[in-house]
């Protein structure tokens, strides 16, 4: 029973993610309850594919799960947090010129090797804690200022992965054929 559970947990703790994100849906937004839950979907996100790793259970499945439970959090907490605050126009642009950066990045990664490619740099790790971080600032700093240090952290992690992408390197190691 023990080696069974041990080869399922990184998927259980990953589908929690999934029912925490749901719960979300049913909490007033920038509550205890909602932040108490927000933080267990932020911690079964950095621990399920360590556990994975360390246990020795990484799998496609857990990968594809880990990437539907990903985006079932960002979709709620966009859900709830959006109509939650009031963002400049400013902002928006800045976003919106990341996104498309980040979409032709998807593109053309695509076109160089017939698959989508999303890469785990340590500037998009730092931009992904940051954007999980945000709402936990928005009772003690505007968000109009918070989010600068967020969309410079992004724009630049998706200079740097269009640099890859161009280059077809990462750190001397070769990332795309």
């Amino acid at each position: 029973m023990e080696n069974r559970m041990k080869k399922h947990i990184a998927n259980i703790i990953t589908a929690s993610r999934i029912l925490f994100s749901v719960l979300l849906l049913f909490l007033p937004v920038l509550g205890d309850g909602f932040y108490v839950t927000y933080l267990l979907c932020g911690v079964t996100d950095m621990i399920d594919g360590a556990i994975a790793r360390k246990t020795g259970t990484v799998s496609e499945f857990g990968t594809r799960l880990d990437s539907v439970a990903d985006f079932v959090f960002l979709s709620v907490s966009l859900a709830k947090f959006l109509p939650a605050v009031q963002i400049s126009q400013w902002l928006w642009v800045w976003i919106a010129v990341i996104g498309v950066v980040k979409i032709v990045n998807l593109i053309w990664g695509y076109v160089r090797i017939k698959t989508l490619v999303s890469l785990h740099t340590v500037m998009n790790k730092i931009t992904g804690l940051l954007l999980f971080l945000l709402p936990l600032t928005f009772p003690v700093i505007d968000l109009n200022y918070s989010s600068i240090a967020v969309c410079v952290i992004a724009s630049l992690a998706a200079i740097q992965e269009s640099f890859y992408i161009a280059t077809g390197y990462k750190n001397n190691e070769k990332i795309l054929n």
